[in-house]
């Protein structure tokens, strides 16, 4: 009778397994491409390096890593101070769930929808784009995730301690910088990776909102894809995907880290 169950539950987890495939099979491949010696991507002429040498001397991958590095740690900070006071603020000092849904509403919109809203809000403000429009449209977006990952951290915190300090006289601030802020500092440390992995990755809010002639490294790739995929264009997808991978597996870790000391 077990037996026959554990047959039964196979034919059950077939799905489970061939949507990883279907996922994770193309990225592979992607990887494996991306060391072949042979200029062609579909076929295979030997494992080499030579497309990650290349990569350093191509301009364009190197002005758009710039731009996107400069864009990525630029929204990280702003994102993360203005998302863990404001889920700070919601938290401790104004409940209300319609400001819960409005906080994370940047997150929860399609990309499309966003980046076309702040295109009009930028011409109606008559801003020009460059990076600082790409840097405050991450920011948003990116505050929202930042802002999610503090509350979780925040709704399991024990208050005892900061109820304590303010009945010893100390100010609010003295009390969000010795008791709240390390409390909370797991969480916003993860927050603030997830907010670098989504800003390094983002290619639609970009695509809106950069000038032509600061493009992020998405928007580069996206230039060159139109043309082929190259090995070349394989290695940069690969240096992506293990800087992503890091990042992600680093903030699951810090988020693991928040239950366990909540």
């Amino acid at each position: 009778m077990r037996k026959n169950r554990k047959q039964g539950n196979g034919w059950l987890r077939l799905p489970f397994w061939l949507t990883y495939v279907f996922l994770y099979v193309p990225i592979a491949v992607v990887v494996l491409m991306s060391f072949n010696r042979n200029k062609s991507p579909y076929a295979w002429g030997g494992f080499s390096l030579r497309w990650y040498g290349q990569l350093l001397g191509n301009e364009k991958i190197r002005e758009g890593l710039i731009n996107t590095l400069i864009v990525a740690f630029g929204s990280t900070v702003l994102s993360t101070v203005l998302g863990t006071l404001l889920a700070v603020g919601l938290a401790r000092y104004n409940k209300s769930r319609m400001l819960d849904a409005l906080s994370t509403m940047p997150a929860l919109l399609p990309d499309l929808v966003l980046a076309i809203g702040l295109l009009i809000f930028y011409a109606a403000v008559k801003m020009t784009l460059g990076l600082h429009s790409v840097l405050i449209a991450h920011t948003v977006f990116g505050m929202a995730f930042v802002t999610a990952v503090v509350r979780a951290r925040l709704n399991h915190a024990d208050t005892s301690m900061e109820e304590a300090s303010r009945d010893l006289g100390a100010t609010p601030v003295t009390t969000f910088m010795r008791i709240t802020l390390p409390t909370l500092a797991p969480g916003i440390l993860a927050g603030a990776l997830l907010a670098f992995t989504l800003s390094i990755d983002e290619f639609v809010i970009a695509f809106f909102t950069a000038a032509p002639t600061q493009p992020t490294l998405p928007i580069v790739i996206y230039s060159m894809v139109r043309f082929g995929v190259t090995p070349e264009i394989n290695a940069l997808a690969t240096l992506l995907l293990a800087v992503s991978f890091t990042v992600v597996i680093a903030a699951q870790r810090m988020t693991k880290l928040t239950e366990a000391l909540s």
